[in-house]
């Protein structure tokens, strides 16, 4: 009896996980989004501009509250290239970011890379005015 519980437990949560991550990526206002800090390797979830941050919620997790909030004061795209096929989804861009708390790779379509840096550029002109 014991082991069906854990069973149905495990069941349970898998079910709250599957659907935490549908609910996120058909939010409204969200991208699919790829990040890496350092060497890692890429983390899955979703991107969402709230002011003047993006937030960034991994898919895999129980919170609902961002794990990278990258404030767009001070925010620097270093590079941009498409990504290679070993690296991630075929259509892919990766961006190389310069942010306060050190180098970001965020990798994300076509389309949100666009938005990405449309948004980027909408910053008030005193935004970038820290930007070393």
């Amino acid at each position: 009896m014991a082991a069906l519980d854990i069973l149905a437990g495990v069941v349970a949560l898998a079910a709250f996980l599957v659907v935490r991550g549908v609910a996120l990526a058909r939010s409204r206002g969200t991208v699919v989004c790829r990040v890496r800090d350092g060497h890692g390797g890429w983390k899955s979830g979703v991107a969402r501009y709230v002011g003047g941050e993006l937030h960034w919620i991994p898919f895999l997790g129980l919170r609902l509250r961002p794990r990278h909030a990258i404030a767009r004061r001070g925010l620097t795209v270093s590079s941009r290239r498409m990504l290679g096929t070993d690296e991630g989804p075929a259509g892919y861009w990766t961006v190389v970011c310069s942010a306060e708390r050190g180098p970001l790779s965020l990798a994300m379509s076509e389309d949100a890379l666009t938005g990405f840096l449309a948004w980027l550029e909408s910053a008030p002109p005193s935004a970038h005015l820290d930007a070393a």
